[in-house]
């Protein structure tokens, strides 16, 4: 049979029911997920279900931007009671004519009180979606997003699979002084 009949047959099956989130979690609140196996083995094939997101912009890939926008989750936060202990962080990078777009992005976990947004933080939904999955153990840096990104838009062209080719997502689900790492690269499918 060929890859596509597959992957549709597993589509029809995938299902986050029992979820049971991943060791690399740590115990913490993650997206719900079912991993769907295709014919490849450079990436995983997820199925989320929708998720809230809190999301700020970051100004550049430089440590003291991607440090304030950090502090800005890490306010708004605290000053609304939410909880920030989930997993992961995002940072998604989208190309565009003016330059990259970076957008720093932490899960609110299902019950939360819905936030209000500010000028500065925003509540974002991300409906369900087939997430193709790149996963590496380097600490996380925007050189290692980007090297993971371009592997992963190389496996996807090799697996025939369609995708956005304009944005990829950094997902960390450790400190960053974590000895040991955890670390995804998400390109959405198209």
């Amino acid at each position: 049979r060929d890859c596509n009949q597959i992957s549709l047959i597993l589509v029809l099956f995938c299902s986050v029911q029992g979820w049971e989130a991943p060791d690399f979690c740590h115990q913490k609140e993650c997206p719900e997920y079912n991993l769907c196996v295709c014919c490849v083995q450079d990436f995983e094939e997820r199925q989320y279900v929708s998720t809230d997101w809190i999301t700020t912009k970051v100004e550049s890939t430089g440590d003291s931007d991607l440090l304030a926008a950090h502090s800005r989750l890490k306010d708004y936060c605290q000053s609304k009671g939410i909880p920030y202990e989930a997993w992961p962080a995002l940072i998604t990078v989208t190309k565009g004519e003016d330059g990259d777009k970076l957008l720093m992005s932490w899960f609110v976990p299902p019950g939360t009180t819905t936030p209000e947004n500010t000028d500065t933080v925003t509540l974002v939904n991300r409906p369900a979606a087939t997430v193709y999955v790149r996963v590496f153990t380097d600490r996380p840096s925007v050189k290692n997003g980007q090297d993971n990104a371009q592997e992963l838009r190389e496996a996807l062209v090799k697996a025939g699979k369609s995708f956005d080719p304009h944005s990829y997502t950094g997902a960390g689900y450790d400190t960053y002084f974590s000895l040991t790492h955890h670390s995804e690269i998400w390109i959405y499918a198209a």
